[in-house]
């Protein structure tokens, strides 16, 4: 049988199939896809059908070509009212689809504008729908009903089923993208957070107050962490917070103390927490006062941004990889949803905390380094200047050619070993002749 065949490869003649599908007599084999969002129209597209003519014949007269437009148009109309008299476009579907929306397109194809149509689709209980869906009840229907194998089923009860089994994966599918939508929801909450701070590092002039609170943070995870409150003084770990503050700020807390810093157990823990805050800042500020404030200013805004930038897109990826395998965790009765954002919390948090160290960690040992000059002889004295005709400018529009002008020398020529007229005492092949 003749057919057309509509599968979204077709380009230059997609137009034309869907064109002509609705002709009397007209095949048309088509995807799921290809030829949506266009009418068929019954009888076929005169339009369409006109413009083909006057595209193999542009030069027709106005009144050959009203009268072939004419013509088309009650051709198609004929056509269009023995289709509908036959009962207008047929669809025949090949298999069910998992979504029935899909289906409904399928059946949209005919019946639009008011058009009669109809539709039908056959399907196998090989098919993957039934087969996963509704193998069990549509068997058990078969035997009690004695059908025998190449029998077509057409009753209701089959088509229930089908239906229930459309359901079934429609809600599956459903489960899913909410399930993904939940997991993005994880990630977008803390894109915000991170796109907030990062406006507001570029819209701020001063980043200084933040940055002061940073430091005041990081003081107190490290004491914390060295001198907590729970425990004795005599317990502290001074030397390691030693080793913290020269590293993250390039301080000596016991610098100055013959004791190697064992006098900070005895002021207490809120007295070393505050000291410990003024000597960073003065740090900052002594740092400030050898930078320049306007380079301090300009390097606070360029060093966060490019530690935000970095360590987001490491968080990106490490979100990946937990995002892989925390399905896993339902093997050990737990909501891998539930973990996920919870250890997504934690990593977001650490990425935080590195961020600020970073930052800090950058301001506290960048160096300046100052271009200044070193004593020198003085200038020798200036040489005198040769002076050489240079050829005059001509302006052409293009009318003429110019003729090449040749250079006229007004002194005599200068040799390459003879001495160079400047008076430095070198060839002139080694001084101006260079």
């Amino acid at each position: 049988m003749k057919h057309n065949v509509l599968n979204a490869k077709q380009h230059e003649r997609e137009a034309e199939i869907i064109a002509q599908a609705g002709r009397k007599g007209a095949v048309t084999i088509a995807t799921n896809m290809a030829g949506r969002g266009t009418d068929i129209l019954l009888g076929g597209n005169p339009d369409f059908m006109f413009k083909q003519i006057l595209y193999r014949e542009e030069n027709l007269p106005d009144a050959r070509k009203l009268e072939i437009f004419e013509e088309i148009r009650a051709d198609c109309e004929k056509d269009k009212q023995e289709v509908i008299a036959a009962g207008g476009l047929h669809i025949l579907g090949t298999e069910r689809h998992e979504s029935r929306r899909i289906d409904n397109q399928l059946r949209g194809r005919a019946g639009r504008q008011g058009d009669p149509g109809s539709s039908r689709f056959y399907l196998s209980l090989e098919d993957d729908l039934m087969r996963i869906f509704a193998s069990e009840r549509v068997s058990q229907l078969m035997l009690k009903l004695g059908m025998e194998e190449g029998i077509p089923i057409e009753h209701g009860m089959v088509t229930r089923a089908i239906a229930n089994a459309q359901k079934k994966v429609e809600a599956h599918h459903f489960d899913i993208r909410k399930q993904l939508l939940e997991y993005d929801d994880v990630m977008n909450k803390q894109r915000e957070v991170i796109y907030q701070h990062r406006r507001a590092v570029l819209g701020g002039s001063n980043l200084k107050d933040d940055l002061r609170n940073m430091m005041d943070g990081l003081v107190d995870s490290a004491l914390n962490i060295y001198c907590p409150a729970e425990q004795y003084p005599e317990e502290w770990d001074i030397k390691g917070l030693a080793e913290i503050m020269h590293g993250q700020f390039g301080l000596d807390i016991t610098e100055g103390k013959n004791d190697g810093g064992e006098s900070l157990r005895d002021m207490g823990r809120d007295a070393l927490l505050e000291d410990l805050r003024v000597q960073v800042r003065g740090a900052y500020d002594r740092r400030e006062q050898d930078l320049s404030s306007d380079l301090m200013r300009f390097l606070e805004k360029n060093f966060m941004l490019q530690v935000i930038d970095h360590h987001w897109k490491d968080h990106l990826l490490g979100m990946d990889h937990l995002r892989d395998g925390i399905g896993l965790r339902g093997y050990g009765q737990k909501d891998p949803l539930i973990e996920y954002k919870r250890e997504g919390y934690d990593l977001f948090a650490g990425m935080m905390e590195r961020i600020k160290s970073d930052t800090l960690d950058r301001l506290f040992h960048v160096q300046a380094v100052r271009n200044e000059g070193q004593p020198t002889a003085p200038p020798p004295p200036p040489s005198p200047v040769i002076s050489r005709p240079h050829p005059p400018l001509i302006l052409n529009r293009g009318e003429e050619p110019v003729a090449p002008q040749t250079v006229q020398r007004s002194d005599n020529k200068v040799g390459r070993n003879e001495p160079c007229p400047c008076g430095s005492g070198k060839k002139y092949k080694k001084c101006h002749g260079a």
